[in-house]
């Protein structure tokens, strides 16, 4: 995709090429030291042309609008050009322009190109982007720009692009800046070309640094080499026009690559500085920082080798091995001036202290309406013409060149596509002749027929944008300097005598590892795999917080969180537990055993963490609360040694980094040298503060570290292991982290005129804005920062529409999002906006992104100067009612919550979320209004879990079963105003909700038995019905002939769901894709329930010969009315009506268990035996050994287990064969039959029933 390539062929008389240009962004301040006037008055200099007209020179007269004067040319339009020459290499700070004098020709826009030879051009970019710079408004006013970077040159050329519509173009021009000085060697890239220079004495110093200008032909060569003792050294190397920095060991290492496009015969800065830990390579604006390999700590330079390769000892190869061909200019080495050492010694190598430059005049084709038109050489006496050329582009794509073959017919076309180059020769509508180069070696392919109905001149092939030089045909020079003049071919929008093709992918604009590509006006970034969205990957896809994610409606489990958003911390996983016991989720971090030393009778463990140092410090930062529990175990091994009356025995280290020393256990203070007993006044020894520390046979210190500034444990140290008869265990707890200050920090704006201030927001390349908002208002201003030209603000135009808008220089931009739906309905809306180089976007809610594309060729970097206003403006208009929370800028966290406390009109903090997120609540779930955020209360559900959505399972056996009891009618009435919770709230109620769900393989058997104290009951129940349908039969006092008997399959799974009220009773039956309703309309009344035991001895004795065989299976979310009894007996079994009969095990019914993965903690045991945290050998073996003895006994026992069942199954075959004949059959008036079939249950697939 890019290199300059030599290209040679042969045909015939003309040439049509094309190609096109963009623009990359920058600034900074001229110093006022060198700014003296370089063009004096009169002073004279080249031009494309001039009106006979009375001259004053190119320079404004003295006073700037006094006297004739001024540059026009003959013919207004863009191939005109004005070029000073200043005599020598100049450093240029600014220009300045005027209009000619007493007319109406000034210039309103132009480019400035600069030189050290008049050839070869750059054009001078402001922010690596802006091309262009504002003129005129008229003729006599003066317009200076300081450039932000002075320019170095000889010749400056200014081209204009527009002037006056009512006159002409016309110039007086001005230069400031001051002269430049500088030391050359030029170096011809031979083998004895280059520069040597030794260290006399090797010293050590703690910082290095060589500076140097480059400027080369050539996109390969060794620039500078350092070597030190050992073989080891670095090396700058010039590879395909990048620069890369190289370690030089006994195996060459790249450490970095920065810069591209070298080889453009122009000047290039290079610094290269070593520190103590990190090395810092710059290459002309763009650094970056690379962390020293080890072994070069305490490496020093000895030789420095310039412009050749010089042989490392122990060193294998160089990855260029070619010798540098250009021009150094100012090379220094810790500030000495090497160039001037070698002028005044002996040197070694062939180098001239001068930079002979060879002229290349290139072409650069800038887009679709560019080409050039050569004439063509007469044909030689083979037939045949040859020429040659060299390109470069981006695209891979376009047509380079075609002529005609005027002896055989026919014409060529050589072009590009899919990145590699084809020559095809078509002759009548046919292509007589196809090849094609480029990554494979060329070969011929089948000819392909082209169907030619037009005459007409056109372009079948994409345009060609890029460059090309030495344009040679039949081996001669095309001089292009003619062509530009007109005195030679054809040509139409080109920028001769200069290449401007710009690299937009170095340095890459695309953020968090995304991946650029580029064509000749744009670049992409692909963001797969980063984690990150955008444009140019800025947008984390992410939460930053357990919390977040629990607000979008997750449950339990793995998440990546981002805890800066957009900011330089890559996404982590971690558990989100978020059924904690505060209400909050909970950010669990496993601490693991990464190392284990002893010395001088101390056990020194160091710990690791899954996270990184920089996630992990800002997860607990940005928590509201974070725990850790240490816990010591001890048998005659003293703790802290407490009272202090000397150096603790033990003590761990916490914090960010490695940590520090903390004197203090879980359950205490920082800084106590207490444990939680000596805190507490309950230590085994009041004498103590620790219980270990009484150095008693068996006990434990244990706690929870809460202190965030001292979390996580890093490294634990015990040192009393090593008395004879000591043993210790020590246990180090997951981190967990709960809350987030961030999402819920809020401020109310309650009025138009009120508003937060904060410092001045930096967002010059990327800024994304973030935050959540509520209101009644139908506008407002939610942010708004301002600069001299440039700003930014997003606000609420209407009451469905939300406007991002700013200004870089370029004029304003805007984007625009509408709802459906009003936005000022006291409801959470999330607005997110980014802009960036490429594009501008705005999302709202989970509504489609609205995008804005940025101008390709127009300025880049955000300049503000003002405050930041948030909920209003700087004049106070406009200002927006409601709330703002989690307001982040770039992935920071504004804090409104404390600039509100001391801001009048603006309260911190803003109820009133179960508007936004009580829908999460389900299954019954109430909202629950807390300060910051809200919960779930699920004391009226049969559910449990963050948002009521976790089922409460029983696992029952035969002999298993739970009652509940209601008080009794004449104990309320007694004792009515004892009524404190909601248990007894349905005992007035005139008709009953019943619902449950059920699995289980066993008929008949009882599932629901509710009774009254008027001898009234409800009953659910299976009864057999053949061998794999059974009958679920409801039974109650009137309602035994009324209801139908419902069959079902336990071979298939359904989900029942059964509601019955005062007027009818209504069951669904569910599968995975239908539903079915069967409704059967009743009046049912029931006065006050109990649900009794099935033991009871008021029960139906068809009942109870049921209620005998037990029930062995699963029972889940039972709820009768508001009553739950499976969740009071599991939850709140000693606060709750409940009486539990024989085993009872929670369950999930139907789903498989979810284990919590960081119930692990790391505990180990230590003795005064020596500890090792290793197996050995030995005990390896034994382990392998007894797990081949465990699978094979676990396979033996299986097979008997097979054996056994199968002959029972055949036993119990013939015994029902038998009894077959006497057995009753099912009937609605016999409900239930006696026979079970409760001690042949299959476990192997259990169904499951909702009810």
């Amino acid at each position: 995709p890019w290199g300059w390539r030599r290209l040679v062929s042969s045909g015939a008389p003309w040439l049509a090429l094309g190609f096109g240009v963009g623009r990359p962004s920058g600034r900074s301040p001229v110093p006022s030291c060198c700014a003296s006037l370089l063009l004096p008055p009169l002073l004279p200099g080249r031009s494309s042309s001039s009106l006979s007209l009375p001259w004053g020179g190119w320079g404004p007269s003295a006073a700037w609008g006094t006297g004739a004067g001024g540059w026009s040319p003959l013919v207004s339009d863009r191939y005109q050009w004005l070029e000073v020459d200043l005599g020598e290499r100049t450093k240029i700070t600014a220009v300045a322009t005027q209009g000619r004098y007493g007319s109406s020709d000034w210039l309103t826009s132009y480019l400035l190109m600069f030189s050290d030879t008049g050839h070869n051009w750059k054009q001078y970019r402001q922010e690596d982007s802006i091309g262009s710079f504002p003129g005129n408004s008229n003729a006599d006013s003066v317009v200076q720009h300081k450039l932000q970077q002075p320019a170095i040159a000889r010749f400056l050329r200014l081209i204009p692009l527009d002037w006056n519509p009512s006159g002409r173009i016309g110039l007086r021009l001005e230069t400031y800046g001051c002269p430049y000085t500088s030391d050359v060697v030029s170096f011809d890239g031979g083998s004895s070309s280059g520069l040597v220079f030794r260290s006399p004495v090797s010293r050590r110093t703690s910082r290095d640094v060589v500076t140097l200008k480059f400027k080369t032909l050539r996109n390969s060569g060794t620039l500078l080499q350092a070597e030190g003792r050992d073989g080891l050294g670095f090396s700058l190397e010039l590879e395909r026009g990048k620069l890369l920095l190289l370690k030089q060991a006994s195996e060459p290492l790249r450490l970095a690559s920065l810069g591209s496009l070298l080889d453009d015969q122009h000047w290039h800065h290079v610094a290269v500085e070593r520190r103590s830990s990190h090395l810092n390579l710059t290459v002309d604006k763009h650094t970056e920082r690379v962390q020293i390999p080890a072994e070069f700590s305490h490496w020093d330079v000895e030789q420095l080798s310039v412009g050749a390769v010089q042989g490392f000892s122990s060193q294998k190869s160089l990855v260029s091995k070619r010798n540098f061909q250009g021009c150094l200019e100012n090379l220094l080495y810790n500030g000495h001036n090497l160039i001037e050492l070698a002028k005044n010694n002996d040197h070694q190598g062939n180098v001239t202290f001068s930079c002979a430059e060879p002229v290349s005049v290139a072409v650069t084709f800038t887009g679709p309406q560019s080409f050039l038109q050569l004439p063509g050489a007469t044909a030689s006496s083979s037939g045949g013409v040859s020429l040659g050329f060299q390109f470069r582009t981006w695209n891979k794509a376009g047509l380079l060149l075609t002529f005609d073959l005027p002896q055989q017919g026919g014409v060529v076309w050589l072009y590009l596509s899919e990145a590699r180059l084809w020559l095809q020769i078509h002759k009548g509508g046919r292509a007589l002749l196809e090849l094609t180069a480029g990554p494979a070696q060329a070969s011929p392919l089948f000819p392909v027929a082209i169907e030619n109905t037009s005459h007409e001149c056109r372009n079948p092939f994409n345009v060609f944008q890029g460059c090309m030089r030495l344009l040679t045909l039949d081996n001669q020079n095309m001089d292009l300097i003619m062509v530009q003049q007109k005195q030679l071919g054809n040509y139409s929008n080109l920028q001769i005598d200069m290449c401007g093709i710009i690299d937009r992918c170095s340095p890459s604009r695309c953020e968090h590892g995304g991946r650029c590509s580029q064509s000749w006006t744009v670049f992409h970034c692909n963001c797969s795999d980063s984690g990150y969205i955008g444009a140019t990957c800025h947008s984390s896809v992410y939460e930053q917080s357990c919390e977040a994610y629990k607000h979008n409606g997750n449950t339990s489990g793995h998440f990546y969180i981002d805890v800066d958003g957009s900011g330089p911390i890559k996404p982590q996983l971690v558990y989100c537990n978020m059924t904690g016991n505060k209400q909050t989720p909970s950010l669990l971090f496993l601490p693991s055993l990464l190392s284990v030393s002893c010395d001088y009778h101390l056990h020194n463990l160091h710990f690791d963490y899954s996270s990184r140092e920089e996630q992990l410090s800002v997860a607990i930062s940005q928590s509201e609360h974070c725990e850790q529990e240490l816990s010591y175990h001890c048998r005659k091994s003293r703790l802290l040694n407490t009272p202090g009356t000397g150096s603790p025995f033990s003590w761990w280290r916490g914090g960010p980094g490695s940590g520090r020393i903390q004197t203090y256990w879980g359950g205490a203070h920082p800084g106590s040298q207490q444990c939680s007993c000596g805190l507490q006044g309950d230590c085994v020894d009041p004498q103590h503060y620790c219980n270990c520390d009484a150095d008693r046979m068996e006990t434990e210190d244990s706690g929870l570290l809460t202190h965030k500034e001292s979390l996580p444990v890093r490294s634990l140290v015990l040192g009393d292991v090593q008395r004879p008869g000591s043993e210790a265990a020590y246990r180090v707890g997951p981190l967990r982290c709960r809350g987030d200050k961030n999402f819920w920090n809020a401020a109310f704006f309650d009025k138009e005129t009120s508003y937060l201030h904060f410092p001045t927001f930096h967002g010059e390349l990327s800024a994304d804005i973030s935050f959540l908002f509520k209101t009644t208002a139908s506008s407002g201003v939610f942010l708004e920062n301002l600069g001299i030209k440039d700003f930014i603000r997003i606000e609420l135009s209407s009451s469905t529409q939300v406007l991002f808008s700013f200004d870089v220089g370029n004029g304003p931009l805007e984007v625009l999002m509408e709802s459906r739906d009003p936005l000022n309905d006291n409801r959470w809306h999330r607005v997110r906006a980014e802009r960036n180089v490429k594009e501008a976007s705005l999302r709202l809610d989970d509504l489609p992104v609205a995008t804005q594309e940025a101008p390709t060729d127009g300025h880049f970097h955000l300049q503000l100067n003002s405050q930041l206003f948030i909920g209003g403006t700087a004049s106070r208009q406009k200002g927006f009612r409601g709330c703002i929370r989690s307001l982040q800028l770039n992935g920071v966290t504004l804090d409104l919550e404390e600039r509100a406390k001391i801001t009048p009109g603006v309260q911190p903090g803003c109820p009133g979320h179960c508007s936004s997120y009580g829908s999460l609540c389900q299954n019954q779930g109430r909202c629950v209004e807390r300060t910051n955020g809200f919960h779930c209360d699920c004391s009226l559900s049969a559910y449990t879990g963050v948002f009521c959505q976790t089922e409460v399972s029983v696992s029952f056996k035969p002999g298993s079963s739970v009652s509940y009891t209601f008080k009794e009618p004449y104990e309320l009435s007694r004792n009515s105003s004892a009524l404190p919770s909601s248990i007894y709230s349905d005992m007035t109620l005139r008709g009953e909700n019943v619902s449950l769900s059920f699995r289980t393989n066993q008929s008949p058997a009882l599932l629901l038995y509710v009774s009254s104290y008027y001898r009234e009951h409800l009953a659910l129940l299976i009864n057999k019905n053949g061998e794999q349908d059974a009958r679920l039969l409801f039974e109650g006092v009137g309602l035994k002939s009324l209801l139908n008997v419902i069959s079902i399959h336990l071979s298939i799974s359904l989900i029942f769901r059964l509601k019955i009220g005062q007027q009818k009773v209504q069951m669904k039956s569910v599968t995975k894709h239908s539903t079915m309703l069967h409704s059967i309309i009743q009046k049912i009344t029931f006065s006050l329930i109990v649900f009794v035991s099935p033991e009871s001895g008021d029960l139906d004795p068809d009942l109870a010969r049921l209620a005998s065989l037990g029930f062995a299976g699963c029972l889940s979310v039972v709820q009768f009315n508001t009553i739950s009894p499976l969740k009071a007996a599991l939850l709140h079994p000693d606060t709750s009506p409940v009486v539990i009969s024989g085993p009872l095990v929670q369950s999930n019914c139907g789903s498989a268990g979810s284990a919590n993965p960081y119930a692990e903690e790391n505990t180990h045991h230590l003795s005064g035996k020596r500890w090792t945290s290793q197996l050995g050998l030995r005990d390896i073996t034994i382990i392998v050994v007894l797990c081949v003895i465990a699978v094979v006994i676990f396979v033996i026992v299986t097979g008997l287990a097979i054996t056994a069942r199968f002959l029972y199954r055949r036993k119990d075959t013939y015994r029902n064969q038998e009894v077959k004949g006497v057995k009753q059959d099912d009937s609605p008036d016999f409900p239930f039959n006696n026979q079970a079939d409760s001690q042949n249950l299959s476990t192997e697939n259990p169904k499951e029933y909702f009810i």
